[in-house]
């Protein structure tokens, strides 16, 4: 048995019919995505089993057994039963509908030069990647968007509960507030009246970010040209994916038309995947050169462009795809750790900011009248 070729042991109908039960969903269930680690555990054990001469299908078979995701195991089982009954490897992954363009064409790739194990172990270091830079995103804007969160809300409490408090003991003394006293009252009327829109306002917002595509894309634009470090931030990042996606792809023996077309869903909500594929299709049919292709139909780096020229000139496009990869995911890596610094800033100084408007609200008219109460009793 050759390393990592899909070959695989004809089954028994009867086996078949028994062993695709568990496999099959209910109509009208909704397909879920799977996880990046658990994808990533998967493409690395069936990497790992077809290195030791474990033909395809008994590789899929002993990965699925005692998987804790039955419908992971589910689908790798239908898998095994569909690569037993001769379908291509890549194809009964196609079938399943669980999986991305690029996942199903470096199988194929991998199938057709008889290197699969190769493949799968490519896709989970692709994975084990995308989750990192994830992993970081999400923890450069969580953490300081619930402490915003949590002080806003003090803010408004202060604003609601206690600061009314504090300006009903001044009236029964009958003193008018003056000074930073009236402002910090004035404040507190306005808070009190607008808070629960500001509140729903937040609610709303936040659903249609996360709903709604088109609004996260306008407001990603909005975002990217008020701020450059995010722009070069977020441009690094779509950079180095396509590019990551597109060297692996091209490595594995895919043309570099089908490779840019099936990297381009890699960066799909974003402005590139369309100039991405117009400049495939420029330099597939119209013969344009592909660093000119990339040159005039796409927003990517003048870098990119002219390290994929050398690469023209001197056959090696795929070394330059592979340094350009390296080179974006160094760059991601620098300005996420601007980023996450920057944005740590903006939290300090917007903390520090509600924390003395909080104490301002509440605590100053108390000092401020103090001694009128005091003489009046109170």
């Amino acid at each position: 048995m050759s390393n990592g070729a899909a070959t695989t042991t004809p089954t028994p109908v009867s086996a078949r019919a028994t062993a695709a039960k568990p496999a099959v969903a209910k109509k009208g269930s909704k397909k879920q995505n799977f996880k990046k680690k658990e994808l990533i555990h998967m493409f690395r054990g069936l990497a790992s089993m077809l290195k030791a001469q474990i033909n395809t299908s008994d590789a899929l078979k002993y990965y699925s057994q005692g998987l804790p995701n039955k419908v992971l195991a589910a689908t790798l089982d239908k898998i095994r039963l569909d690569t037993g009954a001769g379908i291509s490897v890549n194809e009964a992954f196609r079938k399943t509908g669980r999986f991305d363009d690029m996942t199903i064409g470096l199988i194929q790739a991998g199938e057709d030069s008889g290197q699969l194990n190769r493949a799968f172990r490519e896709l989970a270091d692709r994975l084990k990647s995308d989750l990192h830079f994830q992993k970081q995103v999400r923890k450069a804007v969580l953490l300081p968007g619930i402490v915003i969160t949590v002080l806003v809300g003090a803010f408004i409490v202060s604003q609601i509960k206690i600061v009314p408090q504090v300006e009903a003991m001044l009236l029964q003394v009958k003193q008018k507030p003056d000074g930073m006293t009236a402002i910090a009252f004035k404040v507190s009327h306005a808070t009190q009246a607008l808070w629960p829109f500001v509140v729903l306002g937040a609610i709303a917002l936040g659903i249609m970010i996360w709903r709604s595509e088109a609004f996260r894309n306008t407001i990603t634009s909005l975002a990217m040209s008020k701020w450059r470090l995010l722009s070069l931030l977020i441009m690094s990042l779509r950079q180095m994916t396509f590019l990551s996606t597109m060297e692996l792809l091209y490595g594995n023996g895919i043309t570099l038309a089908k490779s840019m077309r099936v990297a381009a869903n890699s960066v799909k909500s974003t402005p590139l995947y369309g100039e991405i594929r117009n400049a495939a299709d420029q330099y597939e049919h119209s013969g344009v050169p592909l660093s000119l292709a990339f040159s005039k139909f796409t927003s990517l780096d003048e870098q990119v462009v002219h390290m994929l020229a050398i690469g023209e000139r001197s056959a090696s496009i795929d070394n330059q795809l592979k340094m350009l990869s390296e080179m974006y995911e160094e760059e991601a890596d620098n300005y996420m750790n601007d980023f996450t610094q920057t944005l740590n800033f903006i939290v300090l100084m917007a903390a520090v900011s509600l924390i003395a408007a909080v104490f301002i609200g509440t605590f100053l008219p108390i000092f401020l009248m103090g001694p009128k109460m005091m003489q009046s009793g109170i």
